[in-house]
């Protein structure tokens, strides 16, 4: 059992940035592809970004390539998710979630991913 807790999130303007890091439980933590969803209100959650175990294969939504930046440190067990020129259709609850494949890769399913986060809400303004 892997618990996943978020935080960081928060109001900022647009053009601005936010880190948000996600801290998980448990000693094989090196072992979970990670990723970061987001779901607006009326909206279906949609996949963010995602680093594969070792942290060599990332995979980027179109909507956040260039901008955001995901990163992992399996000595501390935790996840990070930089982002910078936030836009208002950032605006979204986001949720860190890990999948136990067995695989050096990114799955961006919601279906695939096995725990998840409570969710930290980021609010772009503009």
């Amino acid at each position: 059992q892997v618990q996943l807790v978020e935080s960081g999130g928060g109001l900022v303007q647009a053009g601005g940035s936010l880190r948000l890091s996600c801290a998980a439980s448990g000693r094989i933590f090196s072992t979970y592809t990670m990723a970061w969803f987001r779901q607006a209100p009326g909206n279906e959650r949609e996949f963010v970004v995602g680093i594969s175990r070792s942290g060599g294969n990332t995979y980027y939504a179109n909507s956040v390539k260039g901008r955001f930046t995901i990163s992992r440190d399996n000595a501390k067990n935790t996840v990070s998710l930089q982002m910078n020129n936030l836009k208002p259709e950032d605006t979204a609850v986001y949720y860190c979630a890990a999948d136990r494949t067995t695989l050096e890769l990114v799955r961006i399913s919601t279906d695939l991913y096995d725990y998840w986060g409570q969710g930290t809400q980021v609010t772009v303004s503009s």
